[in-house]
């Protein structure tokens, strides 16, 4: 009877060890969902980009990245200079509470290493250097930054590849639609108040000891191509660089522009030195003597509008344009 006892019982071991293993092996259907979720990407590098998922815990290393992936519905674990984001970036405001990794151009990889993120975001203004050690930690996904060539298509692109990233391709094509609208109506309403083809000059400007500096957006910036997208036509006559479209002048560059010009200016009062239209410039004998200044037609656009943004900074950018012109 014992014998027969501790038979049984070795039997029922062994049975509940077989059933054990067979929990822990996937299923075919699990190993085809498995690589069914797999995502590979080829980034602004070249670079293979192998996920096991959409990316959930992701950490962004510059705002335009960050605001693609709040506008795509994915909280950001980790955002370059929190405090700068909410100051520059208020189309899409965070909606939780990010560790802050550092500056955008010098992130901390021992914070991103401890976040433990599916992926980071990256722009090709990011060094090397950088990017090859953020590589030890996750996959990085690297963007190109901006591209004077084309753009508003480089916005799109980078949306769509972070989107293909974390599984958000219907949030994609809505916020792309979204945009033509937004434009599409903006052209409408600025023609109806008679600024079809209106002369038109954006730019910022900085303070740093004591000197202006301004920065005019070419045709070849991100603003500068939604200004003619609106039916305006940019007045600079400086080059932009090939990325970001953006010139450089200081005050007696402003001389150039034309005297019907309708200029228009983001400058962030929390962000010191980064208004002086609204600050030096308005003792300044040169930037007092410009028709343009002279007729009332300078035009402070809202702090919090980033001009280096995607869909919905374009979005607000837009919206303020139209407001601004038409008052």
């Amino acid at each position: 009877m014992r014998r027969l006892l501790i038979t049984a019982a070795a039997a029922t071991a062994a049975a509940l060890a077989l059933s054990a293993c067979g929990t822990t092996e996937p299923s075919a259907d699990d190993k085809k969902k498995s690589a069914a979720d797999r995502i590979t990407l080829i980034d602004a590098t070249g670079a293979k980009v192998k996920l096991d998922g959409p990316a959930k815990k992701v950490v962004g290393t510059e705002w335009n990245a960050v605001e693609n992936l709040i506008s795509l519905g994915v909280d950001p674990t980790g955002v370059a200079d929190v405090k700068g984001y909410k100051t520059w970036d208020t189309a899409a405001p965070l909606k939780n509470d990010p560790k802050d990794i550092g500056t955008r151009g010098e992130p901390s990889m021992d914070t991103v290493a401890s976040l433990k993120p599916d992926l980071v975001i990256a722009t090709t203004d990011l060094p090397a250097a950088a990017v090859k050690q953020l590589r030890e930690v996750a996959p990085v996904l690297t963007l190109r930054a901006a591209d004077a060539a084309d753009p508003i298509g480089q916005m799109t692109e980078n949306l769509d590849l972070i989107a293909k990233a974390t599984g958000t391709t219907k949030q994609s094509e809505k916020l792309k639609k979204g945009f033509e609208a937004k434009l599409a109506e903006g052209r409408k309403a600025l023609a109806g108040a008679g600024h079809e083809g209106t002369k038109f000059a954006f730019a910022d400007g900085y303070v740093t000891s004591n000197q202006t500096s301004i920065r005019p957006y070419t045709s070849g910036s991100l603003i500068g191509a939604v200004n003619e997208k609106l039916g305006l036509k940019n007045n600079w006559k400086v080059k932009g660089d090939k990325s970001y479209g953006l010139g450089a002048t200081d005050v007696e560059g402003l001389t150039k522009l034309d005297d019907d010009v309708q200029f228009a200016y983001i400058g962030n009062d929390d962000d010191k030195g980064s208004n002086p239209f609204s600050g030096v410039l308005k003792k300044d004998k040169v930037w007092t003597s410009l028709p343009f200044v002279k007729k009332g037609n300078v035009h402070r656009l809202p702090d919090g509008v980033w001009m280096f943004g995607g869909t919905e900074s374009m979005n607000q950018y837009v919206d303020s344009v139209v407001k601004a012109l038409k008052k």
